[in-house]
């Protein structure tokens, strides 16, 4: 397991159905070594804080083995490393085998995995195409976020070692599943509210399912 590519970038302006919006989804390779920190890498930045960053979102990773999929689903479209707005474009990592919780050493850095990549319109301004949102939520191929537990720097061709697993044995695929059925399995859902390292929000949102669930 490991980076195939490192991609920063900071909010810029794209214009999408009649709209001028600021967006920080335009990453491209860094060129050597760069700090992660809590909050992000050093040069990359969030446009819109409310939704996009913060502590639990500090940097995205999507699998490099994705493209594959992506290549033959939109034919012509250009798909460099970090088209989807992703900070590490990985090798070796998926959403059925990570789970969330687990922990990785990454370069001299230590990340925490905590949830998937939910889509919003700046990725449909990215790849200039609206149905771009449901295909990827659709996909599972969404990729997700990781927490920050020790800075350091990271860098194209760093390993990625797992160092801990999470207990609850929930993956990142399971949370996306448990999202677009709106429940349907308790068990697993019970499993996910326990997970620590799983944002309150999430949390709140299992909570909420299986309260209706009884009732």
């Amino acid at each position: 397991m490991k980076i195939i590519s490192l991609n920063v970038g900071r909010p810029r302006l794209a214009f999408w159905n009649g709209q001028t919006v600021s967006t920080g989804i335009y990453k491209t390779p860094a060129g050597g070594r760069v700090m992660l920190r809590t909050l992000n890498l050093d040069g990359d930045r969030q446009a819109d804080l409310n939704v996009h960053g913060g502590p639990d979102k500090a940097a995205y990773a999507y699998p490099s083995e994705h493209y594959a999929y992506w290549r033959e689903e939109l034919p012509g479209a250009e798909l460099p490393w970090g088209m989807f707005g992703e900070n590490f474009t990985t090798e070796g990592l998926d959403e059925s085998g990570v789970r969330v919780g687990d922990r990785f050493r990454v370069g001299e850095a230590e990340v925490t995995v905590t949830q998937p990549r939910m889509p919003c319109h700046k990725l449909a301004v990215k790849f200039g195409r609206a149905d771009i949102l449901k295909r990827f939520l659709a996909s599972g191929r969404t990729g997700f976020y990781f927490s920050v537990q020790r800075e350091g720097e990271v860098g194209a061709g760093d390993e990625i070692e797992l160092i801990g697993r999470d207990g609850n044995g929930v993956t990142v695929a399971d949370i996306l599943r448990l999202y677009v059925q709106g429940g349907g399995d308790a068990e697993t859902v019970r499993r996910a509210v326990a997970v620590e390292a799983l944002p309150e929000s999430w949390r709140e949102h299992f909570r909420q399912l299986l309260a209706r669930a009884t009732t």
